[in-house]
């Protein structure tokens, strides 16, 4: 898929992001509680492979034991910021939905929070659940939400104009890890959400 055109500026390169992630990795094992299960909810797609990295660190450097891991597809955009559904969907499959979390602290993860639809829609399924509490993680916060979400554990606040967009780079989905800025050509598609 062609990525949107324009001017991109990188702000975090990867060593910087793996600094950034010790610390949200650090910031969250503060509010685990070692006697709770643990679920670890990756917003597809970045938010995959960053609840990987995340919980990579959690057990090497906090000891975590292996938590339950999973993926939700939640759709809104396509990745060249185009409006797919004007609803946020989630596509959650039957062993998703027999899911039992209850008494689980969950903690969910994504790249960017912008306006708060595909993260409030994935709470609102995971608070369906029944869990002990739900975390919420994301690598880059815009600080610019419309909906009543918050994320508990930030990775870097990024107050940008709101014709740009911040584009997380994540393996295996782009060859390096590193947050870009995007001012995108007249004509070119709008920020996600």
């Amino acid at each position: 898929m062609e990525r949107p055109r324009g001017l991109r500026t990188c702000l975090y390169d990867e060593t910087q992001l793996e600094l950034v992630l010790s610390d949200m990795a650090q910031a969250l094992a503060k509010r685990l509680d070692r006697a709770d299960p643990v679920a670890v909810v990756g917003i597809l797609r970045r938010g995959a492979p960053l609840a990987d990295r995340l919980v990579a660190a959690l057990q090497r450097h906090h000891g975590m034991p292996a938590p339950l891991r999973l993926d939700l597809r939640i759709k809104r955009y396509e990745d060249d910021l185009t409006l797919l559904h004007p609803e946020t969907r989630l596509d959650a499959n039957e062993e998703q939905r027999a899911l039992a979390l209850k008494d689980y602290t969950v903690v969910v993860v994504d790249d960017v929070l912008y306006t708060g639809n595909s993260m409030l829609r994935a709470v609102a399924w995971l608070a369906q659940k029944q869990p002990r509490q739900i975390i919420v993680v994301t690598l880059a916060d815009r600080c610019v939400t419309r909906l009543p979400i918050h994320a508990d554990v930030v990775g870097v606040r990024l107050q940008v104009a709101p014709p740009d967009v911040v584009e997380c780079n994540v393996p295996p989905y782009e060859p390096t890890f590193r947050i870009e800025l995007l001012k995108l050509e007249a004509g070119a598609a709008t920020s996600r959400g």
